[in-house]
């Protein structure tokens, strides 16, 4: 982008910010735009544990051009599923469809390894359904890859009356 400073960075133009709990409407609405459905209810809760929390913020809100353009939630788990070493889980990203292919997740993801490091935490993981082509791509460009462990489901059946 040849408007740049020099020395600076195309992600640089997106503004990263604390998410505050004032964001839910524009986060539900994003997240509803890329995933088709509206969660109000997930992100409120979600939102009021950001707020919550203390010290180095990991929950992330993009700006551009003034206007919403995307977020981030993670969380820091100091040992989980026996693993004794503190580990970050990325479990909402979303970036609005207007600003798509502008820098804005990259931006997110940026801050969240800088923020992530300062805290010492050393691994990130995530999770993204495999017919989530684009958003498999946007991870391995951001340098995820298979995890060592295997994620395991199991269906539960209800009951029969």
């Amino acid at each position: 982008m040849d408007d740049l400073e020099p020395g600076a960075l195309d992600v640089d133009r997106v503004e990263v910010r604390a998410l505050r709990e004032t964001d839910l409407d524009w986060v539900v609405r994003i997240d509803g735009q890329r995933g088709g459905r509206a969660r109000p209810e997930y992100f409120k809760l979600k939102l009021a544990e950001s707020a919550r929390d203390t010290g180095v913020r990991i929950s992330l809100a993009g700006i551009l051009a003034r206007e919403p353009a995307g977020f981030l939630m993670a969380r820091v788990y100091y040992g989980d599923f026996g693993q004794p070493e503190p580990v970050a889980i990325l479990d909402s990203i979303g970036v609005a469809p207007a600003f798509a292919h502008h820098n804005v997740g990259r931006a997110l993801m940026r801050q969240l390894e800088m923020n992530l490091a300062a805290l010492g935490i050393e691994r990130l993981e995530t999770q993204v359904d495999w017919r989530m082509r684009d958003l498999l791509g946007f991870f391995e460009r951001s340098g995820f890859g298979p995890s060592p462990r295997l994620c395991l489901e199991k269906t539960i059946q209800r009951p029969r009356r």
